[in-house]
């Protein structure tokens, strides 16, 4: 899934981008909150790590920004204020969480696990199809064993399962796997979606190609 994290702390971004690559995000930063509005105008995003003290517009009144525009992705505030009465403006504003540094990786990660399983409508901590199983803290079983993915093979494994026996568009695929600041294009995700093919055979599940709609994560024995 794509995340923007809108901080403005070069080191701390750049780690936390690392980091929740790693975890089979795709991230996109800004580092203040214009940057941030135009982003959010203009991509999707499954959710926003939004830091509060932001240059040229802080992360509240771009939050404000973002619920009157009827954008209701979620949103989990990082804050260095302790105060009760600042973190009870944001929930106010319509942010969805909120952390208050220093925190651990692990807990940033809980939360945004839980706020993406929230907002697609559910509270399962996994998901079975067929063969596969996705666990929501990030990792894939194939007749219960661990499937090996790179960030990448797991970021588009995760959208196909979401949408599985549906149609997933090249397009819609690639925004979920790639950055902006990825050097890449549509068709880069072709190679993707054939290793993690591999890594499905054998089994009951496979990836289809349907031409002119995308991909899709189906059965083998309802494509017989």
């Amino acid at each position: 899934m794509r995340l923007l994290l809108v901080e403005d702390h070069p080191e701390l971004s750049h780690w936390l981008q690392k980091a929740l690559t790693g975890l089979g995000f795709a991230v996109d930063i800004a580092e203040d909150g214009l940057i941030a509005d135009h982003l959010l105008l203009h991509e999707s995003y499954a959710l926003v790590v939004l830091d509060v003290a932001l240059p040229r517009l802080n992360g509240l009144d771009l939050l404000a920004r973002l619920r009157k525009r009827g954008q209701d992705l979620p949103v989990l505030l990082l804050t260095a204020r302790a105060d009760v009465a600042d973190r009870v403006q944001g929930l106010n504003l319509g942010a969805d969480d909120y952390l208050t540094k220093p925190f651990e990786l692990n807990e940033l990660e809980a939360r945004i696990r839980a706020l993406l399983r929230r907002s697609v409508g559910s509270m399962q901590r996994a998901l079975k199809y067929g063969a596969l199983t996705y666990h929501d803290e990030g990792y894939f079983l194939l007749d219960e064993k661990p499937v090996p993915l790179t960030p990448r093979e797991l970021a588009v494994l995760t959208a196909l399962m979401h949408r599985r026996g549906r149609p997933v568009a090249k397009q819609q695929l690639f925004e979920q796997v790639f950055t902006l600041a990825d050097e890449a294009n549509p068709e880069s995700i072709e190679l993707y979606v054939h290793r993690v093919r591999k890594k499905l055979q054998g089994s009951n599940v496979m990836i289809v190609t349907l031409r002119g709609l995308g991909y899709s994560l189906e059965l083998c024995d309802e494509m017989a």
